[in-house]
């Protein structure tokens, strides 16, 4: 991770810069977060075959996170459909040695992306709702991993509630501030990426303007280019060395590198190489945190063929309405009365309004 992360504090610019990057965001991107699952799936029914000991070694992989221990009772009820929500989160959980990741003395997890995906009942459509890291939240009660108590508090950021208390408080703060229960939760470790990008040779990505960021030492000229682990860490981790220096900047590069990872790892002959096909999916898996439901390679291929109806071309991406706080303009906070009838149509698990979908800090309807 580079030292884009040290700076989480640092609030969306209201420059024409900003709002152009913005505008320029092709919204098929968020697609990839659903993409990247199913193809989790894919590469764990090729491994599945290949021996009990490497079906236990991968699922020894996974981590569980037992939500109704965490939060408790105080939970919305479940959707009356059988629809389900989920919460994805993009962090650097695992990372061990922040060092190795560019990010100096600075210790911590931190978590950067977030998306409730609903799939709704017939399971042929879905729709991505992603959070912008610096909204303002009210931060409900929450009991940190190691047993102590986090008191609530208003008006912080959405994205410190995970360094502060973990997933399982980024899970609560999301239900009580949508009145909308999460089925489940998946939580994508970028650091492994490192491994999984090696394990599959490399991946190609092109630019259209040089990336120069001494923070983190990537250095690319305009053009096509083949990364390495190292490089493609670098690269989705950038944020000096892109645009006006804000997260906008980083969040298109990091989607714009997990469409290629994918590609590539489509590219790769998964049958006929079992042995890379156990390397990637075991740097897959160590990469990946999941609800306790979820936290097993049967859960989440029974979970992956439920989805196999979805197609990414119904796939509709939203960003949570928001608008700039009055108070401090460069945090945003969510868009009255739009954001409750987005919210109120997951609940109902029925389709979103037009009406819910614009935002004012954008002056667009989707992201």
């Amino acid at each position: 991770m580079t030292h884009a992360l040290t700076d989480m504090d640092t609030g969306p610019r209201r420059s024409r810069r900003a709002q152009s990057s913005r505008r320029a965001r092709p919204p098929r991107r968020r697609r990839v977060w659903r993409l990247l699952l199913l193809g989790l799936v894919v590469l764990l029914l090729a491994v599945g075959g290949t021996g009990y000991w490497l079906y236990s070694d991968l699922n020894n992989n996974l981590e569980g996170v037992d939500l109704d221990k965490a939060i408790g009772d105080d939970r919305p009820e479940k959707l009356p459909t059988s629809g389900r929500n989920i919460l994805v989160l993009g962090s650097d959980s695992r990372s061990g040695d922040n060092a190795s990741l560019g990010t100096g003395d600075v210790s911590g997890a931190r978590s950067d992306t977030a998306l409730v995906m609903h799939i709704p009942e017939g399971r042929t459509e879905a729709v991505a709702v992603s959070i912008p890291r610096d909204t303002l939240v009210t931060r409900p009660e929450c009991t940190k991993p190691d047993g102590s108590v986090l008191p609530s508090a208003e008006r912080v950021m959405f994205n410190s509630v995970y360094s502060l208390a973990g997933p399982a408080c980024v899970v609560k703060t999301v239900e009580q501030m949508s009145g909308t229960r999460m089925d489940h939760f998946m939580e994508i470790d970028f650091s492994g990426f490192k491994e999984l990008v090696d394990a599959i040779g490399g991946v190609t990505v092109t630019v259209d303007e040089p990336i120069r960021d001494k923070s983190s030492g990537l250095d690319l000229e305009a053009g096509t280019h083949r990364l390495n682990g190292t490089e493609s860490l670098a690269f989705v981790r950038t944020r000096h060395g892109v645009g006006d220096g804000s997260d906008l900047g980083r969040i298109g590069l990091q989607q714009q590198f997990m469409i290629a990872l994918l590609s590539e790892i489509k590219k790769q002959d998964l049958l006929g190489s079992p042995t890379k096909t156990y390397r990637i999916a075991d740097s897959l898996t160590g990469s990946l945190t999941t609800d306790s439901e979820l936290a097993s390679l049967t859960s989440l291929a029974e979970f992956g063929r439920s989805l196999n109806g979805v197609e990414p071309s119904r796939m509709e991406t939203i960003m949570l309405p928001v608008a700039y706080d009055k108070k401090d303009p460069n945090r945003v906070v969510a868009a009255e009365p739009q954001a409750s009838r987005l919210w109120k149509a997951l609940r109902e698990d029925k389709e979103i309004p037009e009406s819910a979908k614009k935002s004012p800090a954008t002056g667009r309807t989707a992201s």
